[in-house]
């Protein structure tokens, strides 16, 4: 089950000229917030300003062998565990905890996974009977009902089933239908023929066999099946839609009857499946890939039993992995993890345990989280920034003047609608029917993943619950969802170097204000605009007003295609295009909401030689640093939205002018850039 409308949040030098004082490495900061000991004040920060503000941080923090990437949020992440490791040991160890209480299920979800000597012992053991259903498979009725089964407890294979809100009705769920059923991670690497696309799908082939030999099948069979696997997932990557078709929401919504789903996809039998999934009585599904579900009737035409029973066993092992003893665990890792994205060493057991109980049962483990580690007063200073940047938002709005007084009034009504979630929820998710149990780790991720298949299924038919979080406490991120028009800011991101209560202003806002100021934006993106201040898919723009914003996004494109990360590999443009926008946007209105917030006060001091101006765009900066991989920085770059961190620094910063100001940039330096080719939106 997922939300897929969720937008998250979540590198020869010239000295310092007169413009700005340069800060000397052995100094400490006189203010909080900003940690003079990164800087690399070899590098003038007019040509290169994220190695100037992170560039000894770079040198000094390589990536750790169990990660791809090393970045402020990992370092954030760090402390995290080290707090949530401290309430799950104390939880696993307590023979007092009531049975069915929340400490008793997280602190057995966690022993289990901890419990290695029976993790070897059981072995493949605990999914006897899932294979065995597989085996028993006879006729495609018996098929689906195994595909239904294996999605109700987490395991995606062939196509994909969720339940959210509808994106034209936002006050009503409903059932969707999407692609999905792969393996690797998008379907360009099953369909590009350069040379790196080519070595993954070998190593790829040879994981699927490597696999297959762990459940004891004999290296011919092996070959035979990864054979299959390459063929039914080519067969489904070929008609998925792209990740940038993945981000055009109005060519996603095929809202049709029961009956037209059967029409368009008559091989599977949709009241089985639905039945098996304990969906009932529902007469509309939007379908997301209608191409997508046409081929899927096509392969289930044409596919055989057998090879359907090695597709199903390789998606149940795939998704299990890593709840199963160490065998399994290390060839999983060596493909997903070395293969894929470079790493060399598996991350300890204990984070790999936090992390799937903190997957299970998150606002569980937050409640507590916040119980020992969130300061409310955090929560009160983060909630006034966030009333600042929608006033500085609202009256930035009405500045701009390539806008409608038409299209300005619906902004605004949308800005004022805007939903606020800070830190925690006001009203905890309810874990009182999982069963969390000492028998094994695998089936306990199982049982949790089929108490979030039916507690999002149950909510068809319901009142949309506003209340709803779609991120646990503790989490290191924020986001903005469009179809409930609101932003979200967990109490884990309310942290040094996103926000510091002792820091100055200009500190907090340049961090934790763009943060803020980027969430908003994102309902005002290019993806997010098509929403209206309900929450509906619904245009609320003046064709005219429409075309020029089109327009102002495409110098966004056009100037992200252009950055090259990494060998010859360059960042697309229209994949990044939201969160680019979000960044700018984020940042610009975060400015004036810092500039704002000194009406009526003196101009505050220089502290460590930098002024006000120069200390948001510092924070900013220091918040984005980053060490990647190249695997990991390949993957990224084909697979996710985001910009890699240096990008979403030098990207923002070349486009606006009180950067300019603040540092004398200047016509001949690197970061300028042309007035011509400037970005300006929000």
């Amino acid at each position: 089950m997922k939300n897929s409308n969720i937008v998250l949040i979540s590198a020869a030098a010239t000295l310092l000229m007169a413009s700005c004082t340069s800060p000397k490495k052995e100094e400490s900061s006189k203010g909080h917030g900003i940690n003079l000991a990164n800087f690399d004040t070899t590098v003038n920060p007019r040509n290169d300003f994220y190695h100037y503000v992170d560039g000894n941080w770079i040198k000094n923090n390589p990536v750790p062998a169990s990660e791809g990437r090393w970045t402020a949020f990992n370092e954030l992440d760090e402390k995290k565990l080290s707090n949530l490791k401290e309430i799950l040991e104390a939880a696993a160890k307590d023979t007092t905890a009531k049975a069915g209480s929340n400490k008793q299920k997280i602190g057995d979800y966690y022993s289990t996974g901890m419990d290695s000597v029976k993790l070897q012992q059981d072995g493949i053991t605990p999914l006897n009977e899932e294979f065995a259903a597989i085996a028993a498979i006879k006729n495609t009725n018996d098929l689906i009902k195994v595909i239904a089964h294996e999605h109700y407890i987490g395991i995606g294979p062939l196509f994909g089933y969720y339940v959210t809100q509808d994106q034209k009705i936002s006050t009503q769920y409903i059932s969707y239908l999407s692609q999905g059923g792969l393996g690797l991670p998008d379907r360009d690497y099953y369909l590009k023929e350069d040379e790196d696309s080519k070595k993954l799908r070998a190593e790829y082939e040879k994981h699927l066999q490597n696999m297959f030999g762990l459940l004891t099948d004999k290296p011919e069979e092996s070959a035979k099946e990864s054979k299959t696997i390459l063929n039914i997932e080519t067969s489904l990557a070929k008609a998925s839609m792209t990740r940038v078709q993945l981000r055009d929401p109005e060519i996603q919504y095929n809202k049709k009857t029961l009956a037209q789903v059967k029409e368009l996809c008559p091989s599977v039998d949709w009241d089985t499946y639905l039945g098996s999934m304990n969906v009932s009585d529902i007469k509309e599904i939007i379908v997301t890939q209608p191409e997508f579900l046409k081929e899927v009737n096509n392969l289930l035409k044409k596919t055989s039993i057998d090879d359907w029973k090695i597709y199903l066993r390789w998606h149940l092992i795939n998704g299990t992995a890593g709840k199963l003893s160490d065998s399994f665990v290390n060839e999983h890792f060596h493909f997903y993890g070395t293969v894929l994205n470079g790493v060399k060493e598996l991350r300890p057991r204990w984070k790999r345990c936090l992390e799937s109980t903190d997957g299970a049962m998150g606002e569980a483990l937050g409640q507590l989280y916040v119980e020992k580690y969130f300061s409310a007063e955090s929560k009160k200073k983060v909630n006034e920034m966030v009333d600042n940047l929608i006033a500085a938002y609202k009256e930035r709005l009405n500045t701009r003047d390539w806008m409608s007084a038409e299209t300005k009034k619906q902004a605004v009504e949308k800005l004022d609608k805007i939903m606020k979630k800070l830190a925690y929820p006001d009203k905890w998710r309810d874990y009182s029917s999982l069963e969390i149990k000492k028998d094994s780790y695998v089936q306990n991720f199982l049982r949790a993943n089929a108490f979030e298949s039916k507690r999002v299924i149950n909510k068809l038919n319901e009142p949309v619950d506003r209340t709803e979080w779609g991120m646990s406490p503790q989490t290191i991120n924020a986001y903005y969802n469009p179809s409930l028009n609101e932003i979200v800011f967990p109490a884990g991101i309310m942290q040094p170097p996103f926000f510091d209560a002792e820091a100055d202003d200009a500190v907090n806002y340049g961090a934790i204000g763009a943060v803020i100021g980027h969430e908003i934006t994102h309902g005002f993106d290019d993806e997010g605009s098509q929403y209206d201040a309900d929450g509906n898919l619904k245009n609320w723009w003046t064709a005219e007003d429409k075309a020029k914003f089109k327009e102002k996004t495409q110098r966004v494109v056009k100037q992200f295609n252009n950055y090259v990360p990494v060998d010859s590999v360059h960042i697309n443009g229209e994949l990044t295009l939201g969160e680019n926008i979000a960044d700018l946007g984020g940042l610009t209105i975060a400015y004036y909401a810092y500039k704002k917030s000194l009406e009526g006060k003196p101009q505050p001091e220089k502290i460590d030689g930098f002024t006000g101006e120069q200390r948001f765009f510092i924070a900013w900066t220091q918040g984005w640093r980053t060490n990647n991989r190249p695997e990991a920085l390949k993957e990224q770059i084909k697979t996710n939205p985001h910009s890699p961190g240096q990008y979403r620094v030098i990207g923002p910063l070349s486009n606006l002018k009180e950067f300019y100001e603040a540092f004398n940039v200047k016509e001949g330096d690197a970061m300028y850039r042309p007035d011509s080719e400037r970005a300006e939106i929000w």
